[in-house]
């Protein structure tokens, strides 16, 4: 075999590993390179084989007590050949002495408690054409540049790590954003974007169940075809509003941490993304 290269990606190739997840049914969202690069530049890492990727990884440190790990993909035909394991350990030597989060589906479940990862929470994507009518809200307008301070500090509330990088793309076009304030200070956010197969919202972070869905219902009206959020099972008045409102479980993920586990913050009723935590 040809000597296996482990190398930081380019902003290209963080595109080519989101490509891959699309591939495997993670359904991706059409723009997500840029800001999830802008999360952490160091990252992303790559197995390169004659120039050519053959497994990657997202080890997003957030400051230095708290990393998340996804995008943990082996290209199809090159699997079984340490390529997975080699970006694997550079992952986790690059996080070492954090706590690290990550989103791990049921099949690999034995496999992440094996390698130290405890289970935290459940998460469930909901998925359908909302049904529900946009609730009228005199406090809910679209996240401007004057209020991304407001909004970034708020996430502060439901996310154990600045990142504010992430959030300046995150927040901005062609995703939409909206926000709730109440005399002058926010509420909730929520940001919906258009993935392979219809539209995702996430993250969604509230106050209260009402803020949840105002936004969720306000987002989903803002676009055409079906809207998918993952959730916090236990966030169980929200979910009976969604399923009201004609959206229906799907796909399940097991929030994991190793280290200091984190406690689901209770503004958080979506997650933002499965890759980035």
């Amino acid at each position: 075999m040809s000597e296996r290269l482990i190398r930081t990606l380019a902003l290209a190739e963080v595109g080519q590993l989101i490509d891959w997840a699309g591939t495997e049914g993670w359904n991706p969202g059409l723009d997500d390179a840029a800001a999830f690069r802008a999360s952490d530049p160091e990252g992303f890492i790559g197995a390169f084989v004659d120039g050519e990727m053959v497994a990657g990884i997202a080890a997003v440190a957030y400051g230095p007590s708290y990393g998340f790990i996804g995008l943990y993909i082996s290209r199809a035909g090159m699997r079984g050949q340490g390529h997975g394991k080699a970006v694997w350990d550079a992952g986790m030597a690059r996080l070492a002495g954090r706590t690290i989060g990550l989103d791990g589906v049921d099949e690999q479940f034995e496999n992440y408690r094996r390698k130290g990862f405890a289970p935290a929470y459940r998460t469930i994507r909901f998925g359908g054409v909302f049904a529900g009518a946009p609730v009228e809200r005199r406090d809910l307008r679209v996240v401007t540049s004057e209020l991304l301070p407001q909004v970034m500090a708020f996430d502060r509330r439901s996310f154990p790590a600045a990142r504010e990088a992430f959030l300046a793309r995150w927040l901005a076009m062609p995703h939409l954003a909206c926000v709730t304030t109440s005399q002058g200070a926010v509420t909730g956010y929520g940001v919906v974007r258009k993935c392979r197969e219809g539209w995702k919202i996430g993250g969604l972070s509230a106050l209260d169940d009402a803020t949840a869905v105002a936004l969720v219902a306000h987002l989903a009206s803002s676009v055409e075809g079906e809207v998918f959020i993952d959730v916090p099972a236990a966030r169980q008045q929200f979910i009976d509003l969604l399923t009201h409102a004609g959206l229906r479980p799907g796909f399940e993920t097991t929030r994991m941490y190793r280290g200091e586990p984190i406690p689901l913050a209770p503004e958080v009723f979506g997650v933002t993304t499965l890759e980035l935590g």
